[in-house]
Parts: C-alpha cells; structure tokens; sequence
C-alpha cells in the first residue's frame, strides 16, 4: 500500500475497532522509547501536519529556546495494543521527527537509519535484517539474582519463564512481530528470542517494541526484565546478534556467491564485511554504548567477540557467516555479534551499514578467516598478526568515536555531540564514587 492508502486503513481500522487513545512512539538518541498520546479525532490532522510537542523534554533534542518539534506518525506502524482493553481501546503508531518548518530532525534515530538506508537504496540495495536478544529476569529492578537453574535449551519443569516467553510470543505476533523462536539461553534465568528478519527500519520498529514488551509481560508477572549486558559478573553475557544481508531490487541477495565454494558470500559481501571490520574500534560506542558493555566483551567468554575477526560458523569471531544451505541463497548472510541489547537498533544499523557500504564503495580486501585456534590465542595475539582489538572499555570506544570523521558523517553532526557528551558523562560518573541508589537506578533502566 501507498502512504494514502495505509492512512485510510489506519483512520478506518480507528473507527471500526472504537479505538479511544492513540499513542505516537519515538526513541531519543540512546534508545529509550518515548510516548505521548492524542485522541482519534486528531490523527487525521496529525498524518498531514503532525503533532506539536516540546522537544526541550527529550534529553539531546533541542534547548529550551528551539523546543517546539513535530511528531508525523507513520502509518505503516499502526498496531492496536492487545494488552489494552477491547473497549476504548488503545493503538500506538511510531513517528518520524521534525522541526517546525517539517525538515526532518537531524536527532532522530529513526531518520538516521533512514537516511543511510536512502543511500543504500540509490546504489541498488536493500537492507534486511534479524536480530536475536538475549536478556535475563530476575525478581525486581534492583536484585540481580537468577530465578532458575536451567541451561541453554533444557527442557525442565524448573524453567519457571516457560508460560511468561510463550505470553511474550502470543503479545508480539497479535503486534506482527513475526517470531522465529524462543529458548532458555545459557545462563540461569537468562532467555532468548529470535525475530525473523525484514527491511532495516521494520526490524529496528520491531526490536524497540520486542524489548518493550518483554518488560511490559515480565512487570505483569512482578518480575523484572534486564537487558544489561553482563548483569552477573561470571555468568553469561546478553548479545543482540544482527544478521544482516543486501538485496536487490530484483529481490535477489546480492551476498551470495555462486563461485565461493566455501563460505559460498560474494566478493559484495566480502567487501561489505571489510568495512564493518575496517571501523570496528571507531562504531563499537554505538553498538556497546554503556560502561557495562565492556564487562561483556572482555570476558573472554569463548563466544564474546574481542577483535575485529570474523569466520565460519566462529562464534567469537565480531562476523559469524552461518553455514550455507543448499537452495537456500536468499538465507544467505553475516552474523554481526559485537552489539548488546542497550545499544540503540536504529543507530547500529545505520552506522553498521555506512560501514558495509563504505567497503564496497572502496572495494576493501577481507581480511583472512580467524580459525578457531588463532581466537583462543587473545586479543593481544591477534593484533600482532593485524586482527584490531576491540575496545576494553567504553571511555577507550569513545576516543575512536570522538575522533572519527566517518561517524560525524554517519551519523549526524547532532547525534554525534550529543552522544559523546553524554556518554563521557556517565563514564565519569561510573568511574568515581556513585551512590547506591545511583547503581540500582542504572540497573533498572537497562
């Protein structure tokens, strides 16, 4: 459907269903999500020349003195909330941003992607993506300790989430969040879901409203939902795995190599690959953007990525390529495994991107496969022989992104300032004395 077209069925599905409140979502530069709501009456007007707020009230936006913004909902993101009554019920629509001359908001996540998914598009491209989250639940927002003794994949009694993932399931697919599967991840209390891919924009849609949702089931059931990244210091991390792929206009993956008998990627894909590796260091304080991001990634775990390596079916490689099935081109794709689930999904993607399309434009060399017995070498190890080490803490991640030309460029002059700044903040403030409170805030926002 056209823009017009999916305004009519929004406006008529409104009418129909006796839809009472309509609330617009959008994310602010770290990722939070965001909402206001207007009644029915005005979503008509909103389609056309969109809802005034104050943008001052969204942390990196806009001063005081620039606040008005509009909010210009999408249509083709309308979706009535099942959890929400039947009678005078509730839809949530997410919106672009923009100024009031209705220019699009250089802060806005979501045209960031967007704009970079724009570019991909002018040279023939299409960008899809899955995404796996891991996350863990524990008994309230302040004490990190597992609620069960069940692994990776068990099928036990004990596994007291079972009902609470099958729920989350039942709520994303009533959403269209198509998922691929759910499991109980490897670590105690820690679970897993899989979403199957899609365009770069709808996966992002789709995992800030996955993410919302399994915190929304688990407060219903009293319990908390954390997606921090390394909660328990010896036990598993939790990753958001990105598979990634390029399409044609055709609908063909262009990431399949007919001639590569082996990892069966095409020399596109292989380029593209270079590029994200070739600016690992500098793109890694967006997609491990918190302090304790780096506790993930310097574990050395075994399937935590600590260099900018890639390989076949490597899971501590920063680039898994899955195994190839055969007659199944169109599955044919990168396994990005270096973002965590607090990263921001509409930044990662456009900067991972920018990245990928940068090493096709300059047709960059792959480097050669890390094996399995270089990885378990160390990082140290592998940069001797030319693999970039990741960085070892967010302050470090910072300073190539502070530096980094191409991520101004990727990015936006606004999101990029607005983006050291506030983290060089919150690694000053995790890195001198913090309150209590201080540490138990941070935890129950991620």
């Amino acid at each position: 459907m056209d823009q017009q077209q999916n305004i009519d069925f929004v406006l008529r599905t409104v009418e129909e269903r006796g839809i009472r409140f309509v609330h617009l979502w959008f994310t602010d530069v770290l990722g939070r999500l965001k909402s206001f709501a207007i009644s029915p009456e005005d979503l008509e007007v909103a389609f056309e020349e969109g809802v005034g707020f104050d943008g001052s009230a969204i942390e990196g936006f806009t001063a005081p003195e620039e606040a008005d913004m509009l909010a210009f909902p999408d249509p083709s993101t309308f979706q009535v909330l099942p959890w929400r009554p039947s009678h005078d019920g509730v839809a949530r629509v997410f919106c672009d941003i923009r100024k009031p001359d209705r220019t699009y908001f250089e802060g806005d996540p979501r045209e960031c992607l967007r704009r970079m998914f724009r570019k991909a598009e002018s040279s023939g491209y299409i960008m899809n993506v899955g995404t796996e989250l891991e996350y863990y639940y524990f008994p309230d927002d302040h004490t990190p300790v597992p609620m069960d003794e069940v692994g990776y994949f068990d099928l036990m009694p004990s596994d007291s989430a079972r009902d609470l993932r099958r729920d989350t399931v039942l709520t994303l697919e009533k959403m269209s969040i198509p998922v691929e599967y759910t499991f109980h991840s490897s670590g105690r209390s820690q679970h897993g879901i899989s979403l199957r891919h899609a365009e770069a924009l709808t996966t992002s849609d789709a995992i800030m409203t996955a993410k919302y949702i399994i915190k929304l089931e688990a407060y219903a059931s009293d319990i908390h939902a954390s997606f921090m990244p390394k909660p328990i210091a010896g036990a598993p991390s939790s990753a958001m795995f990105l598979h990634q792929s390029l399409f044609d206009r055709q609908g063909n993956n262009v990431f399949w190599g007919e001639d590569d008998n082996t990892y069966h990627l095409s020399d596109l894909a292989k380029h593209y690959m270079a590029g994200i590796l070739a600016h690992a260091q500098e793109i890694s304080a967006i997609t491990n953007p918190t302090v304790n991001s780096y506790k993930r990634l310097t574990t050395g775990e075994g399937n935590t990525p600590e260099s900018a390596t890639w390989g076949l079916r490597n899971r501590s490689a920063m680039i898994r390529v899955p195994i190839y099935k055969p007659g199944k081109q169109l599955s044919t794709r990168i396994e990005l495994r270096s973002p965590d689930p607090m990263s921001n999904p509409y930044l990662v993607n456009a900067v991972t991107l920018a990245a990928g399309l940068d090493g096709i434009e300059r047709k960059l060399e792959l480097p050669p496969e890390a094996t399995a017995e270089m990885l378990n070498q160390g990082p140290e190890a592998l940069a001797a022989t030319g693999y970039a080490p990741l960085p070892r803490s967010l302050d470090e991640a910072l300073d190539y992104f502070e530096d980094s030309q191409f991520m101004k460029d990727a990015l936006g002059e606004h999101i990029h300032s607005f983006f050291l700044k506030k983290k060089r903040a919150e690694w000053a403030k995790f890195t001198s004395t913090v309150t209590e409170w201080e540490i138990k805030h941070y935890f129950a926002n991620s």
